[in-house]
């Protein structure tokens, strides 16, 4: 296959204006291990392999586009959450970020509960052996049928988002008999500092009961009041992709101010506290994430600061860690196709995905890092864009990278850090079918979800 380079575009982004960066980085050939799962590294030729196995095969086993989810780190960083809290605190794996039934026996296995917002979430859940009792169910809109799946199986708590859910949620648990442990989610007008749309905690936004004019108080006020219900505790989520703790301190003064409000009216002091998820993983070498111990430290000591200064009991903690442990365990491998340089501006480099496996850059401006995986290059670094294959100008997969300028159809990029929200959140625009996840350990992969096909779009389709 030639190598041979083309026209290139600027060697430095300084001259767009929505750049990321400013120069090139050292050596194109380095995998940045803050982004990339820890079993990947490249071998003596050059080529990338993830749990010791080389990308070229796993290209040519499970074709491309594909996500490559190293086990093995997965677990880990199960297993790091769950020490960091320890048996006082409970970690509850957020599902949304992604789910299949062989994460959830993960779960299982680690220790970990597990946090879902859907009736196929819950199925999915149920249906690969996870506990009920270990499992808790959000969503803003819980249908009636989804509420009774959930208590007719014995889920661990319902969070509650509004107040005609606490009625409904009520209803259908003394319909059936039962006594359902609640959390009430409250918004705590806290803005945490992320995209607007998932910045969750801030007052004109769709989920929890606001705290401001009382709203929240009224909520606990019913739900105390409703046989159906065993209110347990406060439930909070001021948004996603967070490094700073700040808003974390702001949230939990005024989720214990609640709390003791709740003591002096109601003389219950309520045993728990969610203060949701949201912690920021290394999506580039510029983003640094805390570690779950930091964080574990950080927050116990915000909650018992404020309980203390309330007169409280510390009630017990919980945490919803999704994008945390799936993020960094997974890659996108794609294969590149047309290459395009524009002179003076970037080269476009269209592969075989795009916005259908990966959506957040179109959705939320996400900035993602790329690698020639397949060989090593002394080439240019050249400005590149790196795009997908659908008739959308914002099928963009990552903005703004270096790319060597000896780049060619047919080779091999990855995108690291695509383990949360790519595949949950991924599509079948222009009929695009959904790429396969392939979990990897000691040597051996696996397909957890298969690769769509033809056949499936076609099934659904009944003319």
């Amino acid at each position: 296959m030639s190598r041979s380079a083309h026209p290139a575009g600027p060697r430095h982004a300084d001259v767009l204006p929505e750049g990321h960066y400013t120069a090139p980085p050292a050596d194109l050939n380095t995998l940045d291990p803050k982004v990339w799962s820890r079993t990947v590294e490249r071998d003596e030729q050059g080529i990338a392999t993830v749990a010791g196995l080389r990308v070229t095969d796993l290209a040519e086993e499970f074709g491309t586009p594909a996500y490559f989810l190293d086990e093995s780190d997965f677990r880990a960083r199960c297993r790091a959450w769950a020490e960091a809290f320890g048996a006082d605190a409970d970690v509850f794996y957020a599902g949304k970020a992604f789910l299949s039934r062989a994460v959830v026996r993960w779960l299982h296995e680690e220790g970990l509960n597990l946090d879902v917002c859907s009736g196929g979430e819950l199925s999915t859940a149920l249906s690969a052996g996870m506990p009920a009792e270990r499992i808790a169910f959000h969503g803003n809109n819980k249908s009636e049928d989804e509420i009774r799946r959930a208590v007719e199986a014995g889920v661990g708590r319902i969070v509650l988002d509004s107040f005609q859910e606490i009625v409904r949620v009520a209803h259908i648990a003394q319909s059936l008999g039962r006594r359902q442990r609640v959390q009430i989610r409250v918004t705590v007008g806290v803005e945490a500092h992320t995209h607007e749309f998932i910045a969750t905690a801030h007052e004109d936004q769709k989920f929890g009961i606001a705290l401001a004019g009382g709203q929240a108080a009224e909520a606990v006020r019913r739900a105390l009041k409703l046989d159906g219900l065993e209110l347990i505790g406060i439930h909070s989520h001021i948004g996603s992709q967070i490094f700073d703790m700040a808003g974390f301190e702001v949230s939990a003064r005024r989720v214990v101010q609640l709390l003791a409000e709740v003591r002096d009216e109601h003389g219950v002091e309520l045993p728990e506290i969610d203060l949701g998820g949201g912690l920021g993983i290394a999506y580039t070498s510029e983003d640094d994430p805390r570690e779950p111990h930091e964080i574990a430290k950080a927050l116990g000591e915000i909650v018992t600061r404020e309980c203390e200064a309330a007169g409280l009991r510390t009630p017990r903690i919980s945490v919803e860690p999704g994008r945390a442990i799936v993020g960094p365990t997974a890659f996108t491998l794609y294969r590149v196709g047309t290459i395009k340089p524009l002179d003076g501006l970037r080269t476009y480099v269209s592969v075989d995905g795009g916005m259908s496996d990966n959506i957040r850059t179109a959705l939320y401006d996400a900035e993602y890092s790329v690698a020639l995986v397949s060989r090593t290059s002394d080439a240019e670094p050249v400005l590149s864009r790196v795009v997908g294959k659908h008739c959308e100008s914002g099928d963009i997969i990552v903005r703004d990278a270096f790319l060597p300028a000896d780049l060619a159809p047919g080779d091999l990029l990855a995108v690291p850090a695509t383990g949360a929200y790519c595949r949950s959140m991924a599509s079948n625009y222009n009929h695009a079918l959904r790429p396969p996840v392939v979990a990897v350990r000691d040597g051996e992969a696996r397909v957890i979800v298969r690769r769509e096909t033809e056949e499936d779009l076609l099934r659904l389709d009944v003319g």
